[in-house]
Formats: C-alpha cells, sequence, structure tokens
C-alpha cells in the first residue's frame, strides 16, 4: 500500500507578487524595465525569519536612500504573509523587492515565494577576481560583475567568486560575506562590502557569548596568516576549503569545528514570527 502524495501547491513556484496580489504581466514590466531598487532575501521556517527586524532596518534604510520615501515593517510582512498564504508554503526562500517607476509616489513591493534553500555542505574554493561593489551597503538585483565573475569562476571549476577591491583587498563574496580564522577569533575584512543579515547576527551572537569578532584587513597575499575562512549567507554557513592556490593550514577538521560553534551561535538567535 503506497502513501498518499502531498497536494499540489496552489501556485507553481517561484511564486511572484507585486503589491499582494499575484504579478501580471504590466506589474512585470517594472522589474523588467525599471530594474533600479534593493531587496532582501530571507528563509522561512514555519512562518518565522531569524533577523526579521534587520531584513526590515535594511529595506527601510535602502527605500530612504534610493526613493527618499519610507517602507513601513508593518507592510511588509503582511506582504510575505499573504504570498506565503497563496503560494500554500510554511518553509521558503523570500526575497523582497522595492521599486520606484518613473511617475510614481509609492514604493512598488515584489515578493518572491521559492522552496526553502539551506547552504550545501562540504568546504568551499573560492577564486578571487578584481571587483569590488559600488554602494555596497545596499543589496541590490541585477548585478552584472558579481553574476559575471561568479559565472567565471564556476567555469574555472570554484565553487564562487571572492571580490577583491585594488591591492588585492579581500572584501566579500559574490553572494556572500566571507570571514576568517585566526585560531583564536573571527576576523572580517575592514572593507567596505555589505553587512550580511546572518553576518550582523553572528557577530551580535559571538559577542553576547563573550567571543567578540573583530575586523581586520585581510589582503589576498596575507591568507596564510589565518588557520581558516568560512563563507555565509541566508542559506547558511560552509566551511571555505582554498582560495586561488591556497590552503588553509587548519585544515578540515579544525574548521569543521569552528564553523559548527558558528552555526550554533547562528541558531540561538530568535526566529521571529512574521
Amino acid at each position: 500500500m503506497t502513501s498518499a502524495s502531498p497536494p499540489p501547491l496552489p501556485h507553481p513556484l517561484p511564486y511572484v507578487e507585486m503589491d499582494g496580489h499575484p504579478a501580471t504581466e504590466n506589474d512585470l514590466r517594472v522589474p523588467a524595465l525599471f530594474g533600479f531598487g534593493h531587496f532582501t532575501a530571507l528563509q522561512v521556517r514555519d512562518r518565522r525569519v531569524r533577523g526579521l527586524g534587520l531584513h526590515l532596518e535594511r529595506l527601510e534604510g535602502a527605500n530612504r536612500e534610493l526613493f527618499q520615501l519610507p517602507l513601513d515593517g508593518g507592510r511588509v510582512r503582511e506582504l510575505i504573509r499573504g504570498a506565503l498564504d497563496r503560494a500554500g508554503l510554511r518553509d521558503a526562500s523570500v526575497r523582497v523587492h522595492g521599486f520606484l517607476p518613473p511617475g510614481e509616489s509609492r514604493t512598488r513591493v515584489m515578493v518572491t515565494v521559492r522552496e526553502p534553500a539551506s547552504m550545501a555542505p562540504g568546504g568551499r574554493s573560492l577564486m578571487s577576481v578584481p571587483y569590488a561593489r559600488a554602494v555596497p551597503h545596499i543589496k541590490r538585483p541585477g548585478e552584472f560583475g558579481q553574476t559575471y565573475y561568479g559565472m567565471l569562476a564556476a567555469r574555472a571549476g570554484f565553487d564562487e567568486a571572492l571580490l577583491t577591491a585594488p591591492g588585492g583587498v579581500v572584501t566579500e563574496g559574490a553572494i556572500t560575506n566571507i570571514g576568517f580564522w585566526d585560531g583564536s577569533s573571527v576576523v572580517w575584512p575592514d572593507a567596505p562590502a555589505l553587512i550580511g543579515i546572518t553576518m550582523a547576527l553572528l557577530k551580535r551572537g559571538l559577542a553576547a557569548a563573550g567571543e567578540p569578532s573583530v575586523r581586520r584587513a585581510v589582503t589576498l597575499d596575507g591568507l596564510g596568516a589565518y588557520r581558516g575562512a568560512f563563507i555565509c549567507n541566508s542559506q547558511g554557513i560552509a566551511p571555505v576549503r582554498r582560495i586561488d592556490a591556497v590552503e588553509f593550514a587548519g585544515g578540515d577538521e579544525e574548521m569543521a569545528g569552528a564553523v559548527g560553534r558558528l552555526e550554533a551561535v547562528y541558531g540561538s538567535a530568535p526566529a521571529d514570527l512574521l
């Protein structure tokens, strides 16, 4: 006797809404033709989100800087809840985008819903590239440079691109933040980069645990000073096995332990109900 199949979702994924209703053809012209905007990406589990307040602050701050308009957190939460309801999901990968097409006076909010995602296990290999984002503190769609160099890294057999400023100054991963392990503390590159929500929660959690992380200039020619490295984003945390031809002295076992402690710190952050 076979078990019953789960009921089909009411909408195919990815599911897209604009301003609280299923996106129409006209709605989709906004990101297609007026893509200047910002977004945040979050993982929802049982309708809860770690760092929800930080995501809402990111959206509000970017919206005021780009459009000189507020973006109410209550409205954003309502839009996410509605999209999840209509997509039929309690666990999901969600993105919230803000756009302001010409001639409009209120921010258009697009919410996309996909299946939940998590960081794949195993160490990562990063290829350094000579690219640093302009206005890096704003998370925005359509980043050609990140996509281009990420594609080149994949073609060369690496898992991700590592963005570097002139002089080989390490900034961030193409779609992640990067941190280093010097044997006693977590070191974040002291360079312009997006402060990811997972990174912010790790910094907060480490400080609360009496293990404050530090910011320090990191360069490609100085990688040998570190025992290991890791990357993080909304999908989780993963160790870095090598950067270019540099393999870290700490090895897989030491970094597995360090990443395990970071995952425990991240897991202790409260998950807020949408």
